[in-house]
């Protein structure tokens, strides 16, 4: 078990069955040791059979699974982890994360933080924190639990759309910002100025896009189904993009934001 989030995880967004073991056991064999699932992914079972067929120590991985909105009143919180560890295969996560807020206030933040914070205390995981939280949200989380006691906040985040609203208060409290869809599920890809950024650095265009969060201190969780990708975003952490290319990739704000299901969105900053 590790306390501190690792800067660069994998994410499982969308994989189902084998393609879900098979991403699992491939990053691990490249050298990922941050996993990242949810409740609603569908996949913790065959995120932890990869786990447990990879033969790495369960104290040098670091494994994240999110709370679905369906469980977050006091009562079906804990049993809820619970039922993900059973498919997990494992005796404590490392992070466990509200996933989104209660939509239209239906649980109470400070009712699901509370239980997230019994969680902890009851050794069921070892940190805890937020995901796709408001400011508001936040706010609320902070006075049920205190900042100490959030590990992170997971927010969409990559060049097109920067939340800087969010990551501002976020550090503004001393809390941790995991970056989800850094990739922008591979819009970066497209982007001409990224594009001539990474061919000066002699690098991809999806490396430069991840320096650009890890640079600002951010932990990224990027999704892959093929090995030479995943063992190539694992490199991300080697670039040093310089001040000139930070600010221009800043330029590429749009507020395009890709994570906005209806009837669970909030109102975003």
């Amino acid at each position: 078990m590790t306390s501190t989030i690792p800067n660069i995880g994998l994410g499982t967004f969308r994989l189902q069955g084998q393609v879900a073991i098979d991403s699992v056991r491939n990053g691990i064999e490249a050298g990922y040791r941050h996993i990242d699932t949810a409740q609603i992914y569908g996949n913790e079972a065959e995120v932890g059979q990869a786990i447990a067929a990879s033969g790495v120590d369960r104290a040098d991985l670091f494994v994240t699974t999110k709370i679905w909105i369906d469980s977050l009143a006091g009562d079906k919180l804990i049993p809820s982890l619970k039922e993900s560890l059973r498919k997990l295969g494992l005796e404590r996560l490392d992070l466990t994360l509200i996933h989104w807020p209660s939509p239209g206030g239906a649980v109470a933040v400070a009712e699901s933080m509370a239980a997230l914070a019994e969680a902890k205390a009851q050794g069921w995981t070892d940190l805890i924190g937020v995901s796709n939280f408001t400011n508001a949200h936040l706010r609320e989380a902070i006075d049920a639990v205190g900042a100490a006691q959030i590990a992170t906040q997971q927010v969409e985040v990559h060049p097109f759309l920067q939340n800087s609203r969010v990551v501002e208060f976020a550090r503004s409290q001393g809390i941790h910002v995991t970056a989800y869809m850094p990739l922008a599920y591979g819009k970066v890809m497209a982007e001409p100025l990224i594009g001539q950024i990474a061919a000066r650095h002699g690098a991809s265009a999806a490396q430069v896009a991840l320096a650009w969060s890890l640079q600002q201190g951010y932990a990224v969780i990027p999704s892959s189904t093929r090995r030479a990708n995943l063992e190539a975003n694992l490199r991300a952490r080697d670039i040093v993009l310089s001040a000139v290319d930070m600010a221009q990739i800043a330029g590429l704000e749009r507020n395009e934001r890709l994570a906005n299901p209806d009837g669970l969105a909030p109102q975003w900053d």
